[in-house]
């Protein structure tokens, strides 16, 4: 009676959910899975590239403050990321061996563990202020607007690491349409909120960070709001608190971690880096990071689709089912990217003008932007296997292929290639990282897909 108590569902048993989850044909299931979450990511990143437009409306050093604090966002967002991945990724595994009472108590470490750890970091980033935006890579000029945007961003910094967790476990329950709801209605807000606090408000940059704290707050409360009615397999109470299982979801977050930390880690690197070549290098290089996101946000969101399948099938001993789905996965995500890659490349100079109509930004954002297109194609096999070995519970292998792709290659390759090549140097580093991850990331495909797992399908599962 306990486990139903706790996973009674307000719209899908856990057994009709286990039914979806194991029997709905793989490439149908993840195209389902994925459409919501390529809308969340694709509005997420519509309003950070809207933000990027409307700051870029106050100068090149108030458009390189946004691009300064986006690394620290990272950072903040990586914890969220860190106890969602590893909650959801353990929980859909519960699922699927049919545990709902221990995915709630999962879910619910996950979820307490992400409030309190984004809590801390704003508590104590607001107190190493000016250290903090200097330590970012901001310049003597960008440094006044940074802070006051990265204010802004601490006061939400606890709702923001509890909604990249809430987000993630919708998505291994299999109800990432839920999270699409709280993420757009964010987004949109954060659209609208721009122009009213920035211009009609008078209030600057400090317009662009209110909008930004109040549209986080607000997918925070529309996240929550689905696991009180009750429309959830798991719940989310503080009585489910089980501190034995936060070193679990931690490790199997990891990956999760170190891919969000070691990228803003890298952002703060190549802010240094660019930052001897002026605001304009600061802010044509913070331009086409968010450019370049926004192009990946299609592949990302369809690789996460295919974790809650991937995790719940894995744990149901549905082996067969794993395999077929990655190779969809990987197929679909390469096969959209390229289309989109050939249109901005083809248009770079264009969509760089966008966000900041300045000569010398747009030569050297066009340059580093094609130089993005051309690597980025490598990235979705690299970024889909990564995601099976995490969401299948391989969390060395997980965590090495994340931080070799998000950091350990990318990073000396940027200090070499700016101490020898300049700014040039610093425009290839990080399309180069994308094309040598990419071995790496075939040979853990291989062994996770012919050696690690299963060669048949769990008896059990039949």
């Amino acid at each position: 009676m306990q486990a139903k108590n706790i996973s009674g569902l307000g719209r899908e048993t856990a057994a009709s959910q286990y039914e979806r989850m194991t029997k709905t044909p793989v490439s149908k299931l993840i195209i389902r899975l994925s459409i919501p979450t390529v809308i969340s990511m694709l509005v997420t990143n519509i309003y950070n590239l809207v933000d990027t437009a409307f700051v870029g409306r106050l100068g090149n050093s108030a458009s390189g403050a946004v691009g300064v604090v986006f690394g620290y966002m990272a950072i903040i967002q990586s914890f969220g990321f860190m106890f969602g991945q590893g909650g959801g990724s353990i929980l859909s595994r519960q699922l699927g061996a049919r545990e709902p009472e221990k995915a709630s108590r999962t879910a619910s470490t996950a979820f307490f563990g992400a409030l309190t750890v984004g809590t801390i970091l704003a508590f104590i980033s607001m107190f190493v202020m000016d250290s903090l935006v200097s330590f970012l890579g901001s310049t003597e000029t960008i440094a006044p607007y940074a802070k006051t945007y990265l204010t802004y961003i601490l006061i939400a910094a606890p709702f923001m690491t509890a909604s990249f967790t809430l987000n993630n476990i919708l998505r291994y329950e299999g109800k990432a349409f839920f999270g699409m709801i709280g993420l757009m209605v964010g987004g949109i807000l954060n659209i609208a909120g721009d122009p009213i606090f920035m211009f009609a408000l008078k209030m600057g940059i400090a317009g662009a960070g209110l909008s930004t704290c109040l549209s986080q707050i607000t997918s925070f409360a529309i996240l929550m709001s689905v696991f009180l009615r009750g429309s959830t397999t798991t719940k989310i109470r503080p009585g489910y608190i089980d501190l034995s299982l936060v070193a679990n979801i931690c490790a199997t977050g990891l990956p999760s971690l170190l891919r969000q930390s070691l990228s803003s880690i890298a952002t703060i690197i190549l802010n240094w880096q660019v930052r001897p070549y002026g605001d304009e290098a600061v802010a044509a290089m913070s331009i086409v990071s968010r450019v370049s996101f926004f192009i990946f946000a299609v592949a990302l969101g369809i690789g996460q689709g295919f974790q809650p399948v991937s995790a719940f099938n894995y744990g149901a001993g549905k082996y067969s089912r794993v395999r077929k789905g990655y190779r969809f996965t990987v197929l679909l995500s390469e096969s959209l990217m390229l289309i989109v890659l050939v249109i901005v490349a083809l248009r770079s100079g264009q969509v760089i003008g966008i966000f900041r109509d300045d000569a010398r930004v747009i030569e050297i954002g066009t340059r580093a932007l094609r130089l993005q297109c051309a690597a980025l194609i490598f990235l979705p096999p690299s970024m889909v296997t990564e995601m099976l070995l995490q969401s299948t519970g391989q969390r060395v292998g997980a965590s090495l292929l994340s931080a070799l792709r998000s950091g350990l290659i990318f990073i000396p390759l940027l200090i070499i290639l700016s101490l020898t090549r300049g700014l040039y140097g610093v425009e290839e580093a990080q399309p180069l990282a994308y094309v040598l991850t990419f071995l790496p990331a075939m040979a853990f495909a291989y062994w996770m897909l012919k050696k690690k797992m299963p060669a048949e399908d769990s008896p059990q599962s039949m």
